[in-house]
């Protein structure tokens, strides 16, 4: 009844937007007296700034039309490698021959954003690495008759690509994928060790959220699993094609997103007002492009929530061993053929210290000579993948270990 109720309150504010869109247009007309004074300027910032925050994001683009290699531009064109039911897997294809490049799948995360999110994370591989993405759908587009997706799909999704691309793969796995990915390199060593990939970089993940719990580890361990079927699953309303179908909306993700930093999304959406009376667009179009990917969100199937909810926040099936996959046990100590990269930021609020590090205590028969952990000093969380420091110190540490282990 919730996610109807949220629809019904968008359609309903679609003619207030369209009142906002057509009066900013009538104070933008040429020549318009209104516009240059001091009451024109704060009426058009109230306008814009109301269209903007009532407006529904959509799934953006990477937007990566070329890449520079050795100083010269290349163009780079996106190609689906492979489609499956929840998720296509994205090349990004350079027009160039370098057959000697690691050949890189990087695994994004299903937990509200797209894999655009991961954006940053290509621009910094695309130069040096061949570089594959997982694109995983929006749960509310997945027909009701489509089958549901799982924790243990997820697995499979991750191995089946692996083998796809061949055991000379390097995989990077950014925040919540990186216990499936670590199960499925754990069980691709296990059973099959020559399709297993070369290394693996853990990026931010929940391995161990007993360690150094953060707000949102905390939150999950306060709330049960009833808590969580009754209050976050609900139905994609009419008029989607995935109409009935369980889900996690994607709104209520953002809204608890916000609600961690309350405060300094307020201040930040206060500073874009000034902004705009004061017409500064170079600062405001940096902050709205921000928050136009930050406000793109997508629903998550009930039962990999669910699940994922169960495994990693409640019960920490994985560092504790009883993480199961289709009936059988989940043993990250048979990975002695994949090198290990994990990599945690000092000022992290979503994976705490120790957490992705924690996967090392797994993997006791990995020789040290193949394993390597980087905590990052001054960056947060979406630091880890995206922005300066990122592109400047964490990308080169990871392009470093991935040619190191070729």
């Amino acid at each position: 009844m919730l996610y109807h109720l949220y629809e019904m309150q968008r359609v309903s504010m679609a003619p207030m937007r369209m009142f906002a869109q057509s009066a900013l247009s009538m104070l933008d007309a040429p020549f318009n007296p209104l516009r240059p004074t001091p009451m024109g300027r704060v009426t058009a910032a109230a306008l814009d700034s109301f269209e903007h925050t009532t407006r529904r994001f959509g799934k953006p683009s990477f937007g990566h039309p070329s890449t520079q290699i050795e100083g010269v531009a290349v163009k780079v064109t996106e190609e689906i490698a492979a489609v499956r039911g929840w998720c296509d897997l994205l090349h990004f294809r350079r027009h160039t021959v370098r057959p000697n490049d690691p050949k890189v799948l990087l695994v994004a995360p299903m937990s509200g954003h797209y894999a655009t999110l991961l954006r940053g994370t290509v621009e910094a591989l695309l130069p040096d690495c061949d570089v594959y993405i997982t694109d995983w759908r929006d749960a509310r587009e997945v027909p009701l008759m489509a089958p549901d997706f799982s924790f243990d799909d997820y697995v499979d999704y991750v191995m089946d690509f692996v083998r796809l691309l061949g055991p000379d793969t390097h995989v990077i796995a950014v925040c919540q994928p990186a216990v499936p990915v670590l199960a499925a390199v754990a069980l691709l060593n296990q059973n099959t060790p020559v399709d297993a990939p070369r290394s693996m970089t853990l990026i931010g993940g929940p391995i161990d959220t007993r360690e150094a719990p953060t707000a949102v580890n905390q939150f999950a361990k306060r709330h049960n699993m009833d808590w969580f079927k009754s209050n976050t699953i609900h139905r994609v309303p009419f008029g989607q094609p995935g109409f009935l179908r369980r889900v996690y909306p994607g709104f209520l993700q953002l809204a608890g997103f916000l609600a961690m930093n309350l405060d300094r999304h307020v201040e930040a959406h206060w500073q874009m007002f000034q902004h705009l009376v004061e017409g500064d667009g170079e600062t405001l179009a940096s902050k709205r492009a921000f928050y136009e990917e930050y406000r793109s969100v997508m629903d998550l199937c009930a039962d990999f929530y669910l699940e994922t909810i169960h495994a990693v926040f409640h019960e920490h099936l994985l560092p504790r061993g009883l993480l199961m996959w289709r009936g059988h046990n989940v043993d990250p100590s048979a990975i002695t053929h994949t090198a290990m990269f994990t990599i945690e930021g000092e000022r992290d609020d979503i994976s705490g210290i120790g957490q992705t590090k924690a996967a090392h205590k797994l993997t006791p028969h990995l020789p040290d000579a193949m394993r390597d952990h980087l905590e990052q000093k001054s960056v947060g969380h979406y630091g880890l993948f995206n922005g300066r420091r990122f592109r400047t110190e964490v990308a080169p540490r990871i392009k470093g270990f991935i040619e190191a282990h070729r």
